[in-house]
């Protein structure tokens, strides 16, 4: 794992912060938690494509508080938090938004989402830039994840700006990806024999969650830190799989990630390492079946895997620049208990009259 921090953090608990004013600016402003009213005023043309998912994410605040207070389940709900400026004449100005999700029902991995800032606004009189934003809206976010111990990030490799405020807040590259885009054409093609098409459930799941351990490098799995619950919490049972009729394991196999702002869906297709034979129909099938209303797909695929873009080339899926997946972990060095904090320091004191060891000579060797 790459860590960002090495020995003791303190626990991420602070009260909101006051208004912040940079050198040289006239207007104050603080990140805060998205409200309802809060609404009305992401009205950029940033912001605009996040509005669903904005409105989901208030919608899913007040019961997943509730459940977090009387269970230890926690739902995936994603967590908002916006950059706001009072001080200007008229409404408030919504500076910036970033938004997290969970990635797993323990909280300890946490994903960066979206990040995005006004365009109108961005660099006007008396404003905050765009490093300073970024950054609040990242530390913010990170802070007010109790319990994370690892972050990721997905940017452009073309974004020099984003990338240096994500390596300010202790993140570090971990892989390197394509986009593409695929759009459903023509009809679906046939179940090859001596494999089986199942759809991801609670029954299914731990045969999915096994073949993404074994097709996930072993430094990314140790930060996503899954169980096979959390691929179903967090694909919402939209997902695909196939098995092998005899071995009876998933050997390839596709689920949801999430909604594209640009339309579509984000997904990721899994094949177990040494069957890159099935990169070809039996992956375009699970394409198909995970495909909604001839919605296109869309996918990252690492830049070493030259199989699998030769494979989308041939499916007709073009290609949307790079991207540059970051990663933050967190080490915590365990509190001991009070009683062994006890026990240590009667031992010490005790140690003098413990009873010494005679010790044993040395045997002369030959000369």
């Amino acid at each position: 794992m790459i860590a960002a921090a090495v020995g003791i953090q303190p626990d991420f608990q602070r009260a909101l912060a006051e208004p912040e004013r940079l050198p040289g600016s006239e207007l104050c402003w603080d990140v805060e938690p998205l409200q309802g009213w809060h609404i009305p005023l992401l009205d950029d043309p940033a912001f605009l494509p996040l509005q669903p998912l904005l409105q989901r994410a208030l919608l899913l605040g007040v019961p997943d508080r509730l459940i977090a207070t009387v269970s230890s389940r926690r739902c995936l709900a994603p967590r908002v938090h916006v950059a706001l400026c009072r001080d200007q004449p008229g409404r408030p100005l919504l500076l910036g938004i970033i938004v997290t999700r969970r990635l797993n029902r323990s909280g300890s991995s946490w994903e960066v989402q979206h990040l995005r800032l006004a365009q109108d606004s961005l660099g006007g009189p008396g404003l905050p830039p765009e490093s300073a934003l970024t950054g609040a809206l990242l530390r913010e976010a990170i802070q007010r994840g109790r319990g994370a111990c690892s972050w990721i990030a997905t940017t452009s490799s073309l974004d020099t700006p984003r990338l240096a405020a994500l390596r300010q807040q202790g993140f570090q590259p971990l892989r390197r990806d394509a986009l593409w885009c695929w759009q459903p054409k023509g009809p679906a093609p046939a179940l090859d024999p001596g494999l089986e098409l199942l759809p991801l459930n609670r029954h299914t799941a731990p045969q999915l969650w096994h073949l993404e351990q074994a097709a996930c490098p072993a430094q990314l799995r140790q930060i996503l830190d899954r169980r096979s619950d959390d691929l179903v919490d967090h694909s919402g049972n939209r997902g695909w799989m196939l098995v092998d009729a005899i071995r009876r394991e998933a050997v390839a196999g596709v689920r949801w990630l999430a909604d594209q702002p640009e339309g579509g869906q984000l997904v990721e297709l899994s094949v177990m390492p040494g069957r890159e034979a099935l990169l070809g129909p039996p992956t375009a099938l699970l394409l198909h079946r995970l495909s909604r209303l001839a919605q296109p797909l869309w996918l990252r695929v690492e830049l070493s895997d030259r199989v699998r873009h030769l494979w989308l080339e041939q499916l007709g899926a073009t290609g949307h620049g790079e991207q540059v997946l970051m990663g933050r972990s967190l080490w915590r060095r365990q509190p001991s208990p009070p009683a062994r904090e006890v026990a240590r320091r009667l031992e010490a004191m005790l140690e003098s009259f413990q009873p010494r060891r005679r010790t044993l000579p040395t045997p002369l060797g030959p000369r």
